[in-house]
Parts: C-alpha cells; sequence; structure tokens
C-alpha cells in the first residue's frame, strides 16, 4: 500500500519521464551568442540537433553558433543567402530538407528565410522577437522600446508566418523598464537569459503537444522601420523625457548625434538630471532652447521644457569615445610605463582578445572593427577579471576600443589611478559655532541628490527662531518607486553578492567618517531639530556612532543552527537553518532624535543584509541627507541607502502600500503604527516591526537615595526637552516624601538655563515644531481643567522661539487624561501613592495600554526585583532612567508595539530563517 507521500514521489517522477520522453529532432537558424546558447539549452534538454545553419565567417571568425555546433560534431550550413531576386535558391533549400528537422528554431535569426523552408517541418518554425507583439514588429524592436517611452519591455515567441512578425503567439515575458535602461541593460538583464530558457520552454511545449497558437490582435499593432546612423540625429525641440528617451534607445546602436560646432557628436549614457544646474562651460547646440553645459560628471542638455538630461560619454565622428566631461579638450592620455607584472598582465590580455577576435593583436587592433559584439564585450570583461584580476565596466570597452587603448585603461584601474565620478550635492549654507554648515537638501536616491520628480519643496525651520534653514525637496510616490527600485537592483546585485565581512568594513568606515564629521553633524541636527549642541554631539550623534561600529561587527557573525532531527531510516537527514536578509525594506523615524534613530534602524537593516528606503521626519532632514552624503564617500553601493524626506501621509503610506517593500520598521505615534499594520497586511503582508508611544512609569519609593531620585527624575522628563520616546510619563512618588521632591525637583528647574540650543551652557532648548508646542500648552490647560494642580510652567517661555517652560503637574488620579496619555514634552506628571502600597501602585502604573519603558528608585533589592517582574514594560530602569546601550535590545509591549531596535535582538528584525533538510 502507498503511503501519501510515496504516492506523490511516484507520480513526480512518471510526469518528468513523460516531459523527458517528448523529444524533436530541431534545426537552429540564427546567429550570436543568443543562437548558441538556444542551442545549447535545446541539447541540454535532450531534443536533437540535427542541423545549424548560420552566417558565413566574418573577417575569419566563426560565429558562436557555429563554434558550439562544430565542438559537438553537428552539421553546420553557412549560407550567405537563403534567396536571390525573392526567389529561394534551390540547392540551399535541398541541403536544409536533407536535414529531417521536425521544428525550426530561429533566435535572432537575421536572414530572410524561404516559407517552404518555414513550412517544412511537421511543427513548422518559431522564431524570438524582443518586443511585446503585436506592438514594434520590426528590426529595432528594443530601440522602439525605449523611444517610444513604454514602460514594459519584453519578448515573443512565435510561429512563423509570411507576414513580418505577424504569426500567432507561442508565449510572451515581460519585464519593468527602468529610468535609465539601455539596449544593453534590457538585453543583458532579461531579454537575453529569459529568452533563453524561454526558447527551451517553448519547444518542449511543442514536443508535448501543449503549444498555443494565439492570433496576434491587430489592436496595438505597429511596426517602425530599422533603426541606422542616418536616422539616429536629435531633435531638440521636444521634452526632456523624450530626449532621454531618444538617447537610451539607440545606445550604443547606432547612437543617437547631433551636431556641435560642425562635427558628429554621437551621445551615450544618458540620464534625466534632477540636480541643480552645475557650473561648467557653455556650449551651443543648434535647436537646443538653452546652452549645453560641460560640467565635471558630464555634458548637461536642455528639452523644450526646460528640463534637463545629462550624458555621460561622447564619441568623435573619428570613432574616438570620451568623457562627455572632457568635451573640447585636447586629447591628454598618457601611456603608462608598465611594470614587469603589469607586462604579465599584457600578455594574459592579449590572450583573451586573440581567443575571442580569433586573430593576432597588435596595438592598434581596434575590438569592434575586428568583429566583436555586446556579448563579447560582456566575455571579455569577465576574462580580464578571471585573467588578472582587475573588473572592468562593459562601458570600459565601447570607451577603449584599441588594444593598447583596453590596456592602458586596464593598468589605470590596477593603480587606481582612476577617479570615481564625483557627487554632486547643491548645498544650504549657514555659519554656526564658527562652522560653515554645508546641507545638502535633495532626495537622496541611487547615490545621487536629486530633485523631487515634480520639483515640489518646503521650508525646513530653525526652532530657536522660528526662521527658514532652507527649501527641503518634498519626495512624491513616483519618487518612491525609483527609490525602491534603485534599492531592489542593490540588493539583487553588488550588496547580495558582497562578503559580509566586507559589508561590515563599509559599515565601519561610515561610522569613522561620522566621527570626523560629528560636530556638523550635532549642530546641523541642533538647528533643525532645536536639540541642545552638548547633547547632540554626546547623545543624537555619539550614539549613532557607536550603534553603527557594533553592528559593523555582527555582519559576519549572523549564523545558522544545525538541528538533530529523526532520519528517515535507511537514509540520514541534515537540517540546519540559514539566516537571510528580507530584501529592500522601508524605515520611518521620527523627529526627536533623527540622526539617531536613523542609525537605531539602518545600521541594523544593513548589518543583515538588506538594501532600504528611509523617510526622515518632514520637520528635521537635514541630518539625513548629511549622512546621505557620507554614504556615497564611505563607498557604498548605489541603491543600497536611499532618504526621501517629505510628508508620511504620502509617501510614507507609499512604503507601506508598496509590494517590493519586505519589511517596514517604524518609530512614532500608535495612531500612524496602527495604519500601517493595516496598510502592510493588505499590500503584501510585510513583516512590521513598530516603536510606538508610552506612557512609562517611574515609582519611587520613600526608602530611595533621594539626591539620585531627584537627579534621574529631572533626566528622565526633561531630558532632550521631554521630546524623549521613553520619557517618565507618571511619576509615582510615595507619600512620605512627596511634597520634598516636588520641592526639589522646582528648586532644579529654576537653574536650567533655557534659550539658544547651540550655547554650550544652554540646558533646554525649544521644541521642535509650533503645532508639537501648542499642543503640549494645551496638554496643561486640560490637565488644570481636570483638578490637577499646575505647580510650575505649563505655557510658552516669553521670549522668541518655541521655547515651552519645564513643568511640573501634581494631584493627578488615574482617571484623568494626563495619568493616560504623554505630553512628549517637558511636562513631569506627579502622582502620590499610599505608604507602603506596592500592588497598589503597580496597579496603576500598569493601568495603561502603553509599555514603552519604567523605572523603579529604591534601597530594598527585593523590592526592586519584585516591582521589574511585575511592571508590564519593554524596559525596566532601577536606580537610573535613560540609560540605553547599543548592546541591549529596546522596544515595547502592548500599544507602545512590538520588535526591537538595538542588541543582537534587532538583527531579527530584518532577517528570515530558512529551514533546509538534505537526504544522504
Amino acid at each position: 500500500m502507498l503511503t501519501a507521500f510515496s504516492r506523490i514521489q511516484k507520480c513526480a517522477f512518471s510526469t518528468s519521464q513523460r516531459y523527458w520522453a517528448n523529444k524533436m529532432r530541431v534545426a537552429v537558424i540564427g546567429q550570436s551568442m543568443f543562437g548558441a546558447e538556444t542551442y545549447n539549452i535545446l541539447r541540454k534538454n535532450g531534443h536533437k540537433v540535427v542541423g545549424v545553419f548560420t552566417i558565413p565567417d566574418v573577417g575569419g571568425k566563426q560565429d558562436p553558433l557555429a563554434s558550439a555546433a562544430e565542438q559537438d560534431g553537428i552539421p553546420v550550413f553557412k549560407f550567405k543567402r537563403w534567396r536571390l531576386k525573392g526567389k529561394p535558391i534551390a540547392e540551399v533549400v535541398d541541403k536544409y530538407k536533407e536535414v529531417g528537422a521536425e521544428l525550426n528554431v530561429m533566435p535572432f535569426c537575421s536572414q530572410f528565410i524561404p516559407m517552404n523552408v518555414i513550412d517544412h517541418p511537421k511543427h513548422g518554425s518559431i522564431i524570438y522577437h524582443p518586443s511585446i507583439l503585436p506592438k514594434h514588429r520590426g528590426a529595432s524592436a528594443i530601440n522602439w522600446t525605449l523611444m517610444s517611452g513604454d514602460k514594459k519591455a519584453g519578448f515573443t515567441i512565435f510561429w512563423a508566418d509570411d507576414g513580418l512578425d505577424t504569426g500567432p503567439i507561442l508565449l510572451q515575458r515581460e519585464c519593468d523598464i527602468k529610468a535609465n535602461d539601455t539596449l544593453d541593460d534590457l538585453y543583458n538583464r532579461f531579454l537575453y537569459p529569459e529568452g533563453i530558457k524561454a526558447m527551451g520552454e517553448a519547444v518542449q511545449l511543442i514536443a508535448d503537444g501543449k503549444a498555443p497558437k494565439i492570433i496576434q490582435p491587430e489592436e496595438g499593432a505597429s511596426y517602425e522601420g530599422i533603426m541606422k546612423k542616418g536616422v539616429a540625429k536629435i531633435d531638440w525641440d521636444q521634452p526632456a523625457q523624450n530626449l532621454h528617451n531618444f538617447i537610451r534607445g539607440n545606445d550604443k546602436i547606432p547612437g543617437a548625434w547631433t551636431t556641435i560646432n560642425g562635427e558628429q557628436i554621437t551621445l551615450y549614457g544618458s540620464t534625466i538630471h534632477r540636480s541643480k544646474v552645475p557650473t561648467g562651460e557653455q556650449v551651443h547646440i543648434e535647436g537646443m532652447s538653452n546652452p549645453a553645459i560641460v560640467h565635471k560628471n558630464g555634458l548637461l542638455l536642455y528639452g523644450n521644457d526646460g528640463k534637463k538630461v545629462n550624458v555621460k560619454n561622447i564619441q568623435y565622428s573619428d570613432g574616438r569615445m570620451v568623457p562627455a566631461s572632457k568635451f573640447g579638450q585636447a586629447d591628454a592620455s598618457e601611456s603608462l610605463e608598465l611594470t614587469e607584472e603589469e607586462v604579465g598582465m599584457r600578455e594574459k590580455l592579449k590572450a583573451a582578445w586573440g581567443g575571442i577576435l580569433n586573430k593576432e593583436i597588435v596595438d592598434d587592433t581596434d575590438f569592434f572593427k575586428s568583429g566583436a559584439g555586446s556579448m563579447d564585450v560582456v566575455r571579455l570583461v569577465e576574462e580580464a577579471k578571471q585573467a588578472v584580476g582587475v573588473a572592468l565596466q562593459n562601458e570600459d570597452v565601447y570607451m577603449n576600443t584599441t588594444f593598447e587603448q583596453f590596456m592602458q585603461k586596464m593598468i589605470r584601474v590596477f593603480r587606481g589611478l582612476e577617479v570615481e565620478e564625483e557627487l554632486e550635492v547643491d548645498y544650504a549654507e549657514q555659519t554656526a559655532l564658527g562652522m560653515t554648515l554645508k546641507m545638502p537638501h535633495q532626495l537622496f536616491i541611487n547615490n545621487d541628490f536629486v530633485d523631487a520628480s515634480n520639483g515640489d519643496e518646503y521650508n525646513t525651520i530653525n526652532p530657536a527662531d522660528e526662521s527658514v534653514i532652507c527649501r527641503v525637496s518634498k519626495a512624491t510616490v513616483e519618487d518612491v518607486d525609483e527609490a525602491v527600485e534603485a534599492a531592489k537592483e542593490a540588493f539583487d546585485g553588488p550588496w547580495s553578492a558582497m562578503n559580509p565581512r566586507d559589508r561590515g568594513t563599509l559599515m565601519f568606515k561610515l561610522a569613522d567618517l561620522m566621527e570626523q564629521n560629528q560636530e556638523e553633524l550635532a549642530a546641523i541636527e541642533s538647528l533643525d531639530s532645536g536639540a541642545v549642541y552638548t547633547l547632540a554631539l554626546k547623545t543624537h550623534v555619539g550614539m549613532s556612532i557607536q550603534t553603527f561600529r557594533y553592528f559593523a561587527g555582527w555582519c559576519d557573525k549572523i549564523q545558522g543552527k544545525t538541528i538533530p532531527i529523526n532520519h528517515a531510516q535507511p537514509n540520514r537527514n541534515l537540517t540546519y537553518t540559514k539566516r537571510e536578509p528580507i530584501g529592500v525594506c522601508a524605515i520611518v523615524i521620527p523627529w526627536n532624535y533623527p540622526l539617531m534613530m536613523l542609525a537605531w534602524k539602518m545600521a541594523s537593516c544593513l548589518a543583515a543584509g538588506n538594501t532600504m528606503v528611509l523617510k526622515p521626519a518632514q520637520v528635521t532632514p537635514l541630518t539625513a541627507l548629511k549622512f546621505a552624503e557620507l554614504v556615497v564617500k564611505a563607498g557604498f553601493p548605489k541603491g543600497v541607502i536611499n532618504i526621501l524626506p517629505g510628508a508620511g501621509s504620502n509617501i510614507g503610506q507609499r512604503m507601506a502600500d508598496h509590494p517590493e517593500i519586505r519589511k517596514l520598521g517604524f518609530t512614532g505615534s500608535t495612531p500612524i503604527g496602527k495604519q500601517i499594520m493595516k496598510s502592510a497586511a493588505t499590500s503584501n503582508l510585510k513583516k512590521v516591526s513598530l516603536e510606538l508611544g508610552g506612557k512609562s512609569p517611574l515609582i519611587i519609593f520613600s526608602d530611595c537615595d533621594m539626591d539620585k531620585a531627584v537627579r534621574f527624575g529631572m533626566s528622565s522628563v526633561f531630558f532632550n526637552k521631554g521630546e524623549n520616546c521613553i520619557a517618565a510619563g507618571r511619576l509615582f512618588v510615595e507619600e512620605s516624601i512627596h511634597d520634598e521632591f516636588v520641592s526639589r525637583i522646582v528648586e532644579e528647574i529654576k537653574k536650567m538655563k533655557i534659550g539658544n540650543p547651540l550655547s554650550a551652557s544652554t540646558d533646554h532648548g525649544p521644541q521642535n515644531h509650533r503645532a508639537h508646542l501648542e499642543k503640549l500648552v494645551e496638554y496643561c490647560d486640560v490637565a488644570v481643567n481636570e483638578g490637577a494642580t499646575l505647580v510650575y510652567g505649563g505655557k510658552q517661555c516669553d521670549m522668541p522661539g518655541l521655547y515651552m517652560m519645564p513643568t511640573v503637574i501634581t494631584d493627578v488620579y488615574d482617571h484623568m487624561y494626563v495619568a493616560k496619555e504623554e505630553s512628549f514634552g517637558p511636562v513631569m506628571v506627579v502622582s502620590k501613592f499610599s505608604e507602603g502600597d506596592i500592588d497598589g501602585v503597580l496597579k496603576s502604573a500598569n493601568g495603561t495600554e502603553y509599555g514603552l519603558a519604567s523605572g523603579v528608585f529604591t534601597r530594598d533589592i527585593s523590592k526592586a526585583l519584585y516591582v521589574t517582574d511585575k511592571l508590564d514594560a519593554g524596559t525596566v530602569f532601577v536606580n537610573t532612567y535613560n540609560k540605553t546601550d547599543v548592546a541591549a535590545p529596546f522596544g515595547g509591549f502592548k500599544q507602545s508595539g512590538f520588535g526591537k531596535d538595538l542588541g543582537e535582538d534587532a538583527l531579527n528584525e530584518y532577517l528570515k530563517t530558512k529551514s533546509v533538510t538534505v537526504e544522504y
């Protein structure tokens, strides 16, 4: 009798046997590496390739399809043409028919194949086309996909007929088009690898008798002519987006061009330019609305809508390619004398060139004039990396086409002489503490500072005097999508491929840069948030540095486990777990500790191997953006960290809704946290961690150290002017010491210096923004109206700026509003409790829906431990307060949220566990 498991196994096995039993005799008609890879996958899948029909050798070099087939002993036919004057060539057709194919497979076939060949096999012919038919029929489909501004690219495998790409559809695949994709990008990322897999799948569907024939609709059908150099001249009288699409749609073939100073100049590497206008030399181009600008990172061009496009590289009419930033400059390249080691590199690279081009290599051998194509570029870059350990980009080959130029490029990279593209930053500047503060104020996406997609900006305000610090770019939903795309590309690419220890090295370097710039960071934090500078330096910035260093050390220490399980006798099993990053994460942080909250969440997220999009609070974006500048200096790959200032209701909501974001970490209010949970659930069930509101109780018993209780009682409420998530929201003071405690607190308040947060002698700075100050005053008024006693403060200070008087309110009972809700400001709420009534005060302390932090002051260790056990809060301080550390997990219970920041526990918020069982 079969068990359920064995029945499934048998079914799967028999299905697999049937699948692989259906095989065909196939003729492959085409050329290129794509044709060769298609040939290989058909052979791998068990089909019999009975003949390969390709093009004659070019410059003595075989097409890759011919080379692959000859190595396997498959008959290869190299016909120059199949038709003459529109009629089939009889001897060519006869040779084809001799192989006895049941199906013609035509990957990227560039020749005109007669219908009596197409229709001859039992199953006819299938063709690969790089478009989502019926759109973009014709020979330059990828070009037109980009030039048309399509949002989707893809390919079609269809049954050949006597029309031009009009036959019935067998299968289609599509992908998103990224903002700066070129032909090469689409081809290498999707059209090539997925196209080969799909060709194998299509042939098997035919063999299994399951291949559909879906008639192409005429609706949406289009045919565009082939793109050649003659028709690739740029018309400047169109919007910048159209210009960008046209330039990238012709990159690298045939190349979009314009005339500058009477010379034909071809443009490559186009991007929409959303930064401020750079300084540089103006160049007049006929038909362009503004002069172009040659600047340090390229050539800036204008559309007729005033928006900008930047191109990275140009090609002169004599074929020389140079960085666009060097346009108009004399060629000052200098030949480098080679060391003995570099001479050895040269010989290895010459061999690589010879293997690809199949000819003897001399200094002026031109890679492309010798017949190389785009896939040869990929091969050369890979062989160079393997042979000499130097990593180049495909673009480097296009820019250095002769062997001598290529060698000089290799040596410059090998010696570390290549200068990276400079980060363009449009700084807002202010002077403070004898420093000139240089503050980025644009969005940070993919390692670039850019304007919002709609150009929108807002004012960020200095709470000390309510002056405008600067204008800040205000992100849109489209910007979130762009940032997520960049983060996903980084996660799928360089960040995941990076050794964990190397990721840690980057984080250590970033922490070092933060330390080197700590005074500027602290001054910016003080200006933007109102934090006292000395506190910002030590805590806001200081703890941020410590956090990055702590988690940098964790990067190479994240481990799974081996787990003993019952073995499947007579075999044995190995079961282990892997701890893997989640993917693209969103982080939304509050305004009270702008940099520190960034560090608390980001450092653990990065250490776990994720990439991210971070939204700082709208009212405090500047330290996050200054931090972004240091991210680039530290050498983080593009897209790993993206920072978007803006409105939570707009971009924060988009982050919660976004289907590609797999985790969202949030610190803020409980109502917003609940909304995030709803959105995360209905979008894609993304993982969520929440650090929300608090009403942290601090219980002070009569047997405490009074001096210590007063000192820490002050800091528990007034630290960072009360804008502190774990601030003691309600103090419970035992009856016998209540009056003394309150009296001493008022005495200490009167000693506090309130004023300019940049002054070293200031104790108490301004509240973060006006709306918050007004809520604090209202909070105090509500307390008095409910019958509480206002002992001190309760109103705005009589001075310019957003200063709230440190406040003490007593006679607070459990039913009152101020006993239940936090002020998030410098308001001490005091309740008296009866002598010795430990359980009674615990009931009041726990009688809140919040559970972030708590504290107890007593000399009695038994009492302290009893109270610690009974307090329902994520953190309990005993005879201290506000003592957080990067190694200690931090997070709340109940409606204060769930999940942890800091410590090893924080890594769990950004990791997923995979269980693996192997039978042996």
